[in-house]
């Protein structure tokens, strides 16, 4: 049975939904998904379960699978012949040489508290859905918000995902094709990513499923997003970027989503001086970031 409740369900999307509508891994309200109680790590992986069973017969699934094809991104998807196995928890198929198919490996940041908050359960549903198509191994899926309870990192590794243990505020380097999942996360992680991978060589092996680049320009101040949050300004001119379909009853969980690819071609395009030395951004002017920042040592 759906746990999707009304007090979710039903609400209207409005200017700036997309920032507000899950904060726990931005360091700013917790009160809506906050856990109470001790946390029942059964019923909880299996509320996940029936989640992702209730997504997989949705028609945004279906939708989302178009939707990363038509982006070049086919290794998200099975073969047409394929059908996607009915636990997405379970390992994925194997090759023709009998080990798994290791083409992509997944990295998500800012999912929330998934135990308690609805719309951090669908989107860690959604998750499980897009590694099983992908033929991800879930061991190859690294996961992390500093808002994880104790609780909530055994169920993830009881799924059979890697959790991290160290806050990388989003600068991974991708070193072979990385689907990065980043849901509703703030605009500086999304910044971060891309100032770490700012390169014609680390770029094309990323696919971002997240917040809408437009969707930010749009809802930024033209000045302070140049400024603050240069790489995604920047990337707005070389990525290719296609909104994905999300509807009424599920817009707390997946408004102003997109897949988001960055061409060879198109990065070809920009003058060379465009990737001489990136410097590492700063946010000196940024008191709402939006973000939990990495604890310094010496602190």
């Amino acid at each position: 049975m759906s746990d999707t409740g009304e007090e979710w369900q039903v609400a209207r999307k409005r200017k700036g939904a997309a920032r507000k509508s899950k904060k726990t891994h931005q360091g700013t309200s917790a009160s809506r998904c906050r856990q109470e109680e001790p946390l029942d790590i059964g019923k909880t992986i299996k509320r996940i379960r029936e989640t992702a069973s209730e997504l997989r017969c949705d028609g945004i699934w279906q939708k989302w699978k178009e939707q990363l094809l038509v982006a070049g991104s086919a290794s998200l998807s099975k073969p047409p012949e394929s059908k996607d196995t009915e636990d997405p928890t379970e390992q994925p198929e194997k090759d023709g040489e009998g080990s798994p198919c290791r083409q992509l490996e997944c990295v998500c940041y800012g999912l929330g508290s998934f135990s308690s908050c609805p719309v951090a359960r669908f989107q860690l549903a959604m998750l499980l859905l897009l590694l099983d198509a992908g033929q991800i191994p879930l061991e190859d899926c690294s996961v992390y918000d500093p808002m994880f309870s104790t609780a909530e990192r055994d169920i993830l590794r009881k799924l059979g995902l890697n959790v991290l243990t160290e806050n990388e505020e989003g600068k991974r380097l991708a070193k072979k094709p990385t689907l990065f999942y980043l849901m509703h996360c703030g605009k500086a992680l999304y910044n971060n990513l891309l100032w770490r991978n700012w390169s014609t060589q680390c770029l094309p092996l990323m696919t971002i499923v997240g917040n809408s680049f437009t969707g930010m320009s749009d809802r930024t101040v033209g000045r302070e997003f140049q400024r603050d949050y240069s790489y995604i300004y920047h990337a707005l001119n070389v990525c290719e970027e296609r909104r994905l379909p999300c509807p009424s009853r599920l817009i707390e969980v997946f408004s102003d989503t997109a897949v988001i690819t960055f061409p060879t071609n198109s990065l070809n395009r920009l003058p060379q001086s465009t990737w001489a030395e990136p410097c590492e951004p700063e946010y000196l002017h940024c008191p709402d970031l939006e973000i939990i920042q990495k604890v310094s040592s010496d602190t």
